[in-house]
């Protein structure tokens, strides 16, 4: 499966990123982590702090899959809004989940400043605005659903809106306690801080086959072979089959990247900006005063011209921002997962003891890895997490 088509943005903002070695031995270890982007990079990350001898694999190169095409939107809000999430689930665990995401975000941060390498994370506001009149009623539900529960977010009517921004929108949510990323710097200097703290990371080494026993599991590459007591799979849109996620959907997004634009007029504190519609645009600033502005999911079988996808997305840009005057730099294609019910699939395999899954589908991926390294390093040690009935496979 390819997981992106056209010119990337953020491996440019990258030179002389380390590598690391392919695996051509036998090894053992306590936990393995299959898949070298966002999500294996903070399990690694978060079990290096625990001294459990990890190994983490990758097939190609720290990064390069669908993290490298990630947009870097980190948000405590999620695809299905908190409102949804309470009628699906009750009160309680709605509630107790978006605090989860809320305090994903403050440990990424924190992570963040561990970190050598530049990786140019940055706490931002974020503007979710009603697409239209329809949205308004619910939009304002979320709200009230929001703050009853503690969250920091402000009400915005259409002139509020106005004042703010260069577009108008009927209605509208800001809150202050998001935040930005280079997903790729952030990924390599996750996997490199992981690396000068014990774990083991293999490059090229590519799972051809497995063998799961009682007394450990087995992993056959290439070129060695790999005796763990436990075993996660960050492989994320490639392990569909094998978790045998039902409820889970690909589809293909769109994204450009502008030249960098150092004025951007009507666009409050440079924030993260998204809306209600499904599928939605959602855009963000760089540190090089680039914009980034994605969205048109369509089917994952029906990829259409990439050069008119990205002309329809800076059509667009340009009615939201008429002074911003923006060119094409990078468009890309890629493939975007996300669940019927809006979580990410993280916890135990139904069937085997030792197999774990971190599965952060949606458009929250980034803080989902966050919180499922959370929740897959207390099932390791401790066998339990309070959030893993509501993030479980089988549900």
């Amino acid at each position: 499966m390819k997981l992106h088509h056209g010119q990337l943005f953020w491996p440019t903002t990258v030179t002389n990123a380390r590598t690391f070695p392919e695996l051509t031995t036998a090894t053992t270890c306590d936990v393995l982590i299959i898949g070298g982007g966002m999500s294996g990079s903070i399990m690694a990350r978060m079990l290096a702090d625990y001294h459990l001898d990890t190994v983490l694999i990758e097939k190609r190169t720290i990064g390069s899959g669908s993290t490298s095409a990630n947009t870097g939107l980190l948000q405590f809000s999620n695809d299905a809004m908190l409102i949804d999430l309470i009628d699906r689930f009750g009160k309680e665990k709605a509630v107790y989940f978006y605090k989860l995401c809320l305090k994903a975000i403050d440990e990424l941060d924190k992570y963040n400043a561990t970190l050598k390498d530049k990786t140019s994370f940055k706490r931002k506001d974020s503007f979710y605005f009603a697409s239209d009149e329809h949205d308004i009623k619910k939009l304002k539900k979320e709200y009230e659903a929001l703050k009853e529960h503690g969250f920091n977010a402000d009400y915005l009517d259409r002139h509020a809106i106005e004042n703010l921004y260069s577009f108008t929108a009927p209605a509208g949510i800001y809150t202050k306690t998001e935040a930005e990323v280079n997903p790729y710097q952030f990924a390599l200097a996750l996997a490199s801080h992981a690396a000068d703290h014990g774990v083991s990371i293999f490059e090229h080494t590519e799972v051809l086959s497995h063998q799961f026993n009682k007394k450990d599991l087995i992993f056959q590459t290439e070129k060695g072979e790999i005796r763990t007591k436990h075993v996660i799979y960050a492989t994320g849109y490639g392990t569909q089959e094998f978790a045998k996620t039902k409820g889970a959907l690909l589809e293909r997004t769109y994204t450009i990247a502008t030249e960098p634009i150092h004025h951007l007029p009507g666009w409050h504190n440079r924030s993260l900006i998204w809306e209600t519609a499904r599928p939605y645009h959602y855009l963000r600033t760089t540190e090089d005063s680039r914009i980034l502005i994605g969205g048109l999911d369509t089917d994952l079988n029906n990829e259409e011209e990439l050069e008119q996808k990205g002309h329809q997305l800076l059509t667009k840009l340009h009615e939201l921002f008429p002074s911003i005057k923006a060119s094409i730099a990078y468009e890309w294609s890629a493939i975007f997962g996300s669940t019927k019910d809006g979580l990410p699939y993280i916890g135990k395999h139904p069937k085997y003891d030792g197999v774990y899954f971190m599965l952060g589908y949606g458009g929250n991926g980034t803080v989902y890895s966050m919180l499922g390294a959370e929740i897959l390093k207390d099932l390791i040690l401790y066998g339990h997490h309070p959030a893993m009935d509501i993030t479980k496979l089988k549900r």
